[in-house]
């Protein structure tokens, strides 16, 4: 008898595109359903390595993608919410979330996902609520996924006449690193572990592969998969690569400790197959949940050592931002505002700290074009906002208390300190943001508008420095230093537009670098006056 490989091919093929999507589908709308919480859930409740696991099981399970958890993970790593070692317990626990999948894989619905597509697909056509749109994503990507693997499976039927493919099989038990390897490439290939687990739980199941020729797939599935943090992780801070290499490692370290013991691990799968009289899909899905439990509780113990570890592999340091916030203490709250007050005005001064840094990196990015300052000026940006956020809400929980007339005076100028800050920052971001335009669209500024710019930019950044340190000391005469730089700066904003008036009138320069030029100059004015904004503050406590 003849096999018509097309066929096979193209189902084959088929019932994996199918699943791929479904798969993708059903997680954006989970994402969709969860929307911030689960980055928020992750911020927040890391504290520890444990911790970290118990948050990266639960937020992989919403979301049905260990790669999706871990691409959020690096992400917050990269800003400096998260430490190393909080990721790597988070990581852990995605490790073991996407097995649930496997789980209901192993779960035989017969044909009732038809109806589930149906529901699906009428929740997304019939109802415009977003709620039910996310929920129809889930079903109508719940059904999809089962689908998927129906066709997947009923391609492969046909290889069971093939000779060739019994010693595939045969060879494959024989060089379990073959596998780990086919495992490992499969998974690159479709970007997806899940893929990986259910294409293997179909050859299980229609008895094609055995059991010690798919435990070492299995292994090399989840090597695979950490392919996706590994991208995530390039053009991102160093700290953002350790965390992407601790998971390659992780899983790398796994393989070998149970290739070691690879008879005894597969006689216990065998066991609690027995035990449990399961079906042939839910044994590849124990053997993949046992996999990523016993490995995180062999290695958990060990987190400061792989810490160093990849420390090691990967060096250097490349400022990584620290944005949590180190003096506010609640408990001072209730017993003493007026040190939570003192508390706040210190990690207002850390906030001011940030966004002087951040003018000094862009005032350097304009003069060198250096690429590598942009994730830290990005970076520090965004932990102006979060530090904003954390003071401002600190700072409502202290107003809530019976203050002195003093402390309130106190406590509405840290306020609008806070707001000062944060807003240096939106406007350091945009003269990024302009300068990146120039440079991605060879926009270029004459010799004298650069020269006007680096005079300006020398101002504003001495104006924030002299304001932060009054903040900081009480001084009026740096608070009255500010206030003259500030005039200076006004005055120098007006001398610069009439220059560049006249410099377009000699066609010195074009229309695209004017807009550039006039945007700069607008926002260094503006921080000026931010920068007056605090100085004006401390005048006003003094006076």
């Amino acid at each position: 008898m003849t096999i018509d490989w097309q066929s096979i091919l193209f189902q084959f093929l088929g019932g994996l595109g199918v699943f791929l999507f479904s798969i993708k589908f059903m997680g954006d709308g989970l994402q969709k359903s969860a929307d911030d919480r689960l980055r928020e859930l992750l911020n927040r409740f890391t504290t520890n390595p444990l911790m970290g696991v118990l948050v990266g099981i639960f937020v992989t399970i919403c979301i049905q993608s260990s790669s999706a958890t871990t691409v959020i993970t690096v992400g917050l790593v990269s800003a400096g919410f998260l430490t190393l070692r909080q990721a790597i317990g988070v990581i852990m626990g995605a490790n073991i979330g996407t097995t649930i999948t496997a789980f209901i894989i192993g779960i035989d619905i017969g044909i009732y996902f038809y109806p589930l597509l149906a529901l699906g697909a009428g929740l997304l056509f019939f109802f415009k609520k977003a709620s039910y749109q996310h929920i129809g994503q889930i079903v109508f990507g719940f059904g999809g996924l089962f689908l998927g693997l129906e066709l997947m499976s009923a391609s492969m039927q046909s290889l069971h006449q093939l000779a060739d493919f019994e010693s595939l099989t045969l060879h494959l038990s024989n060089q379990p690193i073959i596998g780990i390897f086919l495992g490992t490439i499969f998974t690159l290939l479709v970007q997806s572990s899940t893929a990986t687990v259910g294409v293997l739980q179909g050859l299980y199941a229609e008895h094609l592969i055995g059991l010690d020729s798919a435990l070492p797939i299995l292994f090399g599935e989840n090597i695979g998969t950490t392919i996706t943090a590994v991208l995530a992780s390039l053009g991102a801070s160093i700290y953002a690569k350790r965390a992407a290499m601790a998971h390659v490692l992780f899983n790398v370290i796994g393989t070998i400790i149970f290739m070691v013991f690879f008879t005894p691990f597969m006689h216990y799968v065998q066991w609690v197959s027995e035990l449990f009289h399961l079906e042939a899909k839910m044994q590849i899905a124990i053997a993949h949940g046992s996999f990523n439990v016993i490995n995180m509780m062999i290695q958990l113990p060990f987190i400061a050592g792989l810490t160093a570890l990849v420390t090691k592999i990967v060096p250097g340091h490349d400022g990584n931002i620290d944005v949590t916030t180190k003096h506010l203490d609640p408990s001072f709250i209730d017993s003493s505002p007026a040190i939570a007050l003192g508390q706040a005005k210190e990690e207002v001064l850390r906030m001011g700290e940030h966004a002087l840094r951040g003018l000094e990196e862009t005032f350097l990015y304009m003069k060198t074009g250096e690429a590598t300052l942009i994730p830290t000026v990005l970076q520090l940006e965004v932990a102006l906002n979060h530090l904003d956020e954390e003071i401002t809400n600190y700072l409502v929980m202290v107003s809530k208390q019976p203050l002195s007339r003093a402390d309130s005076v106190r406590h509405h100028t840290l306020l609008t300190n806070v707001r000062d800050i944060e807003r240096i920052g939106d406007h350091f971001e945009n003269i990024l943001e302009l300068l990146q335009y120039k440079d991605h669209h060879e926009v270029s500024l004459s010799k004298s508008a650069r020269q006007d710019l680096i005079g300006m930019f020398s101002l504003a950044i001495e104006a924030v420095r002299k304001s932060i340190e009054a903040l900081d000391t009480a001084s009026l005469s740096l608070a009255q230093e500010v206030t003259e730089l500030e005039s200076l700066i006004d005055d120098m904003e007006d001398k610069l537009r009439q220059k560049h008036i006249a410099r377009l009138n000699t066609n010195e320069c074009n229309g695209a670098a004017g807009i550039v030029y006039t945007d700069i100059v607008s926002n260094l004015e503006r921080i000026g006056d931010h920068a007056v904004n605090i100085a004006d503050s401390i005048l006003g406590i003094r006076h």
